[in-house]
């Protein structure tokens, strides 16, 4: 992430600090700013694990997603940083998936040896782990924020898996 807005230099610098994480969430373009429902309710939690400040004098971070979470409120605060009331998230396991990935893991490690870009991103992939493999899948599909939510809702990985299975083959 390339951090520019005074709020969230504040954001990374107390999260450092604190050697806590911090919350990252997809916009809904159309939902009302004012009452914060422009924020989608699930969302990763995220810690940083390198920074350094850009020639341009911006601030470059990477950060790792730990888990999910579900948004319960939100409240603004003066500089108009988001700051959430959040519960976990169900995690997803392997168990019932495992037996199931193929093709969707064949087809995401060619997407990553076209793209290595992608490999920058993801230093360590895991394409043995089903669940890593269906986040990536989330991540990179061109399919709107509203279907991701409504994956990421589920209790279990199965929907996504399905609709992975479904696209890929």
């Amino acid at each position: 992430m390339r951090i520019f807005e005074p709020r969230y230099v504040r954001l990374v610098k107390e999260a450092c600090a604190a050697d806590t994480g911090f919350g990252i969430c997809m916009v809904n373009a159309q939902g009302d700013r004012d009452r914060n429902e422009h924020i989608y309710p699930m969302g990763t939690y995220v810690k940083v694990i390198d920074f350094n400040l850009l020639d341009d004098g911006l601030l470059s971070v990477t950060v790792e997603g730990q888990r999910c979470f579900k948004i319960l409120s939100v409240t603004t605060e003066i500089d108009e940083l988001r700051i959430g009331e959040c519960q976990w998230s169900d995690e997803w396991t392997a168990q019932a998936v495992n037996h199931l990935i193929s093709p969707i893991d064949e087809r995401l490690k060619e997407i990553f040896d076209k793209y290595p870009e992608l490999q920058v991103l993801h230093q360590n992939p895991k394409f043995n782990d089903p669940i890593w493999v269906i986040y990536r899948w989330l991540e990179l599909l061109p399919v709107n924020a509203e279907q991701k939510q409504q994956f990421l809702q589920q209790k279990d990985c199965i929907k996504a898996l399905d609709f992975l299975t479904q696209l890929v083959e």
